[in-house]
């Protein structure tokens, strides 16, 4: 697989070709998802509830995402690595350029963060000093508790339009790529088709420009409730490989997210 860049993600919207995106949190995996094709690799804070076995995202610290981001990217050698920023970095514009700047530092080429068009400051700070942002809408799960758990956003039009005017405001700001979770597939087609840079969608229905799934949800080892969002590609591979390979295919062909993953 040639370098993914964020060239490389925007060229692929032109043409109207799906990529995919997984998270890792190891060099092994990390390589093994490569080698299955897969263009973007993610740092996330779901570390923290897959790895460390939280209840949530917040505790996650700015050292575990450092620590897990080294690992990656020692692990890799095509993918563009993003990595989410956690739980608190966008407190200030000075804890979010220091937090940003670690990332960066340990090997992230593409940081995520969370909020809304309150954000478009700090990625315009962040993308002042040569740091590209995906800014993530939606659900997110860093608020999971001012939501009221992990329920979908944007069913309701004056949401809807929120969330989409949310986006355009983070684009103008500078975000070089926009993450969409647990929205109706309506929500993530019409952000898909509003905005020039790629959409990412998690549970955003088909028609976003990229598609993403937590590692362990692949391979069919969570614990709890399953997302309706999630497909355990274990079920038919003959090995991990094989299931990384089954969900780039199946991205890449449009086949997944299939009806029932979407809201």
């Amino acid at each position: 697989m040639k370098t993914v860049t964020l060239s490389t993600l925007q060229a692929a919207k032109r043409a109207g070709e799906p990529f995919s995106c997984l998270t890792a949190y190891d060099a092994s995996f990390a390589h093994a998802a490569e080698e299955a094709g897969i263009e973007v690799l993610l740092v996330g804070d779901s570390l923290g509830m897959v790895l460390q076995g939280h209840a949530s995202t917040l505790p996650v610290t700015l050292d575990d995402i450092c620590y897990h981001t080294r690992c990656v990217a020692r692990g890799k050698r095509a993918s563009l690595l993003m990595v989410d920023l956690p739980f608190m970095s966008n407190s200030s514009s000075e804890r979010l350029l220091q937090d940003a700047g670690a990332l960066m530092r340990a090997g992230a080429e593409l940081v995520k963060v969370e909020g809304e068009a309150w954000m478009a400051h700090g990625i315009r700070e962040l993308t002042r000093r040569g740091v590209p942002v995906c800014a993530h809408l939606g659900l997110t799960p860093q608020s999971v508790y001012q939501l009221g758990g992990y329920k979908v956003q944007g069913r309701e039009a004056e949401q809807a339009s929120r969330i989409l005017e949310d986006a355009r405001t983070l684009v103008e700001a500078g975000a070089s790529v926009i993450l969409l979770e647990c929205v109706p597939a309506s929500l993530g087609r019409a952000v898909s088709e509003a905005l020039e840079v790629p959409v990412i969608g998690i549970g955003a229905g088909p028609d976003t420009d990229g598609q993403i799934l937590v590692m362990h949800d692949v391979l069919g080892v969570t614990h709890g409730r399953t997302p309706r969002f999630v497909k355990n590609f274990m079920v038919e591979a003959d090995d991990i490989p094989d299931a990384f390979r089954r969900y780039h295919s199946d991205v890449k062909a449009r086949r997944f997210p299939a009806e029932g993953h979407c809201f």
